[in-house]
């Protein structure tokens, strides 16, 4: 009788331990899974909570196709993730630019996204979002703040890629005329590629420089007109460098009206009304360099959201540029930037901050 109730008492310990080792088990299990199971339920949870944001697009300019195409990319790109942009812009007017991004923090916008501008007209603004907990994410400016990351494309890397073509194709001598502008950061970074260009090339002269931010094709077109009638001769002006496609066109378009055709120009930045006179062989416009305008904001916008979504984001994210010359394109057909890819590597259709939770918010 001893041993039947020892035996039996033996075996409910024994079922008794095994269950607890299964327990424990599972909750093991359970909790080797969680934090995994956790992280994409709140991803999941706050990718939901992003739908409906109001992002304000702040502009110090709007300037001819690359900035249009530039804003079509960031309104696609929130629209894509359930919010609505509204756009701000300044008329290249800095107070207005301060203005405009003081009213959109007062709006209440849950994150605000900020096209080219200075240290000075923005840092007192944005400093005032950083406080309100509103994201800034800003492309194209001179701004230092922390907490806001800063886009910009490769600037200087544009400029030597399309000056070392023009040194090329001019064969290291000549006489060129330079379309910039001061105060504005990309057209400061370009500077210093050309200071560079200047120094490695002394055989190239320059021989007019002059810019200027507004109505910038037409102002190019005319002070273009005068120096051809200054320097009449074939020869007297070997090519044209632009540092901004606004440029390209309103000296093309001068060259072109004068039968100056054996003057070539360079240019940086690209859109699809840039690419019907750099494919048009009768255009002296031969060559830019550029990121797709579409691109920019669609990145600029993505890394808002990173922001929004409580990531941690670079300070600086530099977009990476491509030379697009004539000879790459079509000659039967007329190209737009949407199948530029298609001819030029490299082009559009850039991944940079696009995570997986974003894509994955795209979809709902």
């Amino acid at each position: 009788m001893k041993r039947t109730k020892l035996g039996g008492l033996f075996i409910i310990l024994a079922l008794v331990g095994s269950l607890l080792a299964a327990c424990g088990q599972k909750e093991s299990s359970s909790a080797s899974a969680t934090p995994a199971a956790s992280a994409k339920a709140t991803d999941a949870a706050k990718a939901a909570d992003l739908s409906g944001k109001k992002i304000a697009l702040v502009m110090q300019f709007n300037t001819g196709t690359f900035s249009s195409q530039y804003v079509e990319g960031v309104k696609e790109q929130v629209e894509k993730l359930g919010g609505k942009v509204t756009v701000f812009v300044a008329d290249t007017d800095l107070a207005k630019m301060s203005s405009n991004l003081d009213a959109a923090i007062n709006q209440k916008f849950d994150g605000i996204l900020i096209d080219h501008g200075t240290a000075e007209a923005l840092e007192a603004g944005v400093k005032k979002a950083l406080e309100k907990k509103i994201p800034v994410v800003s492309f194209d400016s001179i701004l230092s703040v922390p907490g806001v990351t800063s886009l910009e494309q490769g600037d200087q890397k544009m400029a030597e890629a399309t000056l070392e073509q023009l040194a090329k194709d001019a064969g290291g001598k000549g006489n060129i005329v330079k379309v910039w502008v001061a105060g504005f950061a990309p057209m400061e970074r370009r500077q210093l590629a050309y200071q560079a260009f200047q120094k490695k090339y002394p055989d190239i002269k320059e021989v007019a420089a002059f810019g200027t931010a507004k109505d910038p094709a037409l102002d190019t077109q005319t002070q273009m007109e005068a120096i051809l009638k200054k320097y009449p001769n074939k020869g007297d002006i070997t090519a044209v460098w632009t540092a901004w496609d606004e440029f390209a066109k309103g000296a093309s378009r001068a060259i072109q009206q004068a039968g100056r055709t054996e003057i070539k120009v360079y240019g940086i930045d690209l859109s699809d009304e840039d690419l019907q006179l750099l494919q048009d062989p009768k255009s002296p416009w031969v060559a830019s360099a550029a990121v797709d305008p579409k691109d920019i904001g669609r990145v600029q916008v993505r890394y808002l959201y990173q922001k929004l979504h409580g990531d941690q984001t670079p300070e600086k994210v530099v977009l990476e540029p491509v030379y697009v010359s004539r000879d790459q394109l079509p000659k039967d057909k007329q190209v737009n930037t949407t199948q530029l890819s298609e001819y030029v590597k490299g082009w559009g259709g850039s991944q940079q901050g696009y995570t997986d939770w974003l894509k994955a918010a795209e979809k709902k």
